[in-house]
């Protein structure tokens, strides 16, 4: 059985500012989006140029942040947040919602779309593959955190949280490896060929439902939510439930426009 670590989620105290790994994290996540976009941007026919990158990544950062933190309070914990709302700003202590965040972001992309004469899933095309590798760092900042931990296993690889308490499932680096390397391997190499208009959004979608709701399986639901219904129905499957028939209606509509299979 392995020991959660108990990493300080304090990073580095600097006295009055103290930096929060959770933090670094998404610092990681909007650097490693703007140097993946600013590649993209350098090759021939790229559709953004590299001074456009930095807005983006910087309407996309907005998104995330705002959305994730909203969708959360309103998907997760309403209830909680109204009897405290300060602590609706306590980014640091955890608490963003993936779906929220999506939804955060395709506004903001709407609103560049508008801002740099392209269209909006030009832009969510060009975007998509430059997300997994913050995902990934978003759910290193879980496991840090200790947060989001599975349900009760044996495996050889499950993780009690601290001293005697029972092993569980690490979910935050199933979804870590899943929704993070394995989704950035799949865009990044389905994305090196031209695809048609809505293609690479869909595949996102696509996978990243599957991906998430396979994690679901194995990730203990929110204590305040619990299970939706039939003993195995998460909050997050049925939010993910959309988003694969959603990328699958996109793939389905851009390969029909182009009579392509």
């Amino acid at each position: 059985m392995l020991i959660h670590p108990n990493i300080d989620p304090v990073a580095l105290d600097l006295g009055l500012i103290k930096i929060h790994w959770y933090g670094l994290m998404y610092l990681f996540a909007f650097a490693s989006a703007w140097w993946l976009g600013s590649q993209r941007a350098k090759k021939a026919g790229a559709l953004f140029n590299e001074g456009q990158i930095s807005d983006l990544i910087f309407y996309g950062a907005i998104g995330v942040v705002a959305g994730g933190r909203i969708g959360y309070i309103l998907f997760y914990d309403l209830s909680n947040r109204l009897d405290d709302p300060i602590s609706i700003l306590y980014i640091w202590q955890g608490g963003m919602s993936f779906h929220g965040g999506l939804l955060g972001v395709l506004i903001a992309m709407l609103l560049f779309a508008r801002k740099s004469g392209t269209t909006f899933f030009q832009v969510t095309d060009f975007i998509a593959p430059l997300v997994p590798l913050g995902l990934f760092a978003g759910r290193i900042g879980n496991f840090i955190n200790g947060e989001l931990w599975g349900r009760a296993s044996n495996l050889p690889w499950a993780m009690a949280p601290r001293e005697g308490v029972a092993p569980r499932h690490p979910s935050q680096l199933y979804e870590a490896l899943l929704e993070g390397l394995v989704l950035f391997a799949i865009l990044w190499l389905y994305s090196r060929k031209p695809r048609p208009t809505m293609a690479v959004s869909g595949v996102f979608l696509l996978f990243y439902g599957i991906f998430r709701s396979i994690v679901e399986f194995f990730r203990t639901p929110d204590s305040h939510i619990g299970f939706l219904a039939f003993e195995w129905l998460t909050m997050g499957q049925l939010l993910s439930a959309p988003m694969i028939l959603g990328g699958i209606g996109l793939l389905v509509w851009a390969y029909k426009k182009t009579g392509k299979h």
